[in-house]
């Protein structure tokens, strides 16, 4: 990602014909408000108009609502808008673009910005490997290997990043539930696990799942909440992704009770609690 602090936005910019019809809707301000947000992020991406939270991952509509600190369904009204207007589109990946971006900012400029990085990134890479070779004599076949070692530390750093998204979501989303003092291993080991089966939407899906569930948010009979090591346990998880701990109909805290059974009910942080969520007939 590029230095970018600056994007260009024009005076005559509520001039535009695309930007007034917006301004006719009743939703005018969110709507406008959220374009701005596109933009930012865009120039913090430096790509060309694309919008990712990594070059392999990116946004959804979830993970924009939460981002931008707006309902679902307005980013979606707002993205529905953008695209009929024709100010976005998306790739076949899902990967969201703008499609003026080359038309309102300084093209040459941000250019400029993502070679300089480019040859940072590689004169840093170049300087690692140097110091690798003078701590000794090394054959062409150790210096492959370091080269081979060198990318494991670059693929490293990615999931580190990504484990790093997750947790960053999770003290976002969910405030209220235990907050982790220090990320151990394990706990990273377990988040990528999550992160490496399900993919990481479906993570954020299911932190999303926790925060809409009042049985996990601690209003239960014991006001009992997960931390961090009981969500991303293996068997936990896929419960919450399957809507184990969904709210009942009717706004009831507690178990889905379409999707749970009284086996579910008894699997639970203090044992059995299936005379309290289902009673025999």
């Amino acid at each position: 990602m590029s230095d970018v602090k600056w994007i260009k936005i024009t005076t005559n910019m509520f001039e535009d014909e695309k930007i007034d019809f917006i301004e006719s809707l009743p939703e005018s301000d969110a709507i406008l408000v959220i374009w701005i947000k596109l933009l930012t992020l865009a120039g913090k991406a430096n790509a060309n108009g694309f919008i990712f939270l990594t070059e392999q991952i990116p946004y959804t509509d979830e993970m924009l609502s939460h981002k931008f600190r707006r309902p679902l369904s307005t980013v979606k009204l707002a993205l529905n808008t953008f695209k009929k207007l024709e100010m976005i589109d998306y790739t076949n990946d899902g990967f969201l673009r703008l499609t003026n971006w080359d038309k309102h900012q300084n093209i040459e400029g941000l250019e400029k910005i993502r070679t300089q990085n480019r040859i940072r990134k590689q004169r840093q890479r170049e300087k690692e490997k140097l110091e690798i070779l003078e701590g000794g004599h090394v054959t062409s076949r150790d210096s492959h290997a370091t080269e081979e070692e060198l990318e494991e530390e670059l693929e490293l750093d990615k999931e580190e990043d990504i484990t790093s998204k997750v947790v960053d979501f999770y003290k976002d989303m969910l405030p209220d539930l235990p907050q982790p003092r220090k990320m151990t291993n394990k706990r990273k080991k377990h988040i990528k696990a999550r992160i490496n089966e399900y993919g990481f939407d479906e993570v954020i899906v299911a932190l999303q799942k926790i925060r809409d569930s009042d049985f996990l948010q601690g209003r239960n009979d014991r006001d009992w909440k997960p931390d961090i090591d009981w969500i991303f346990n293996v068997n936990n998880f896929v419960k919450v992704l399957e809507g184990k701990y969904d709210n009942r109909k009717g706004g009831e805290n507690g178990f889905a009770g379409n999707n749970s059974t009284k086996d579910d009910a008894k699997d639970t942080p203090w044992g059995d609690l299936s005379h309290i969520y289902y009673s025999e007939n």
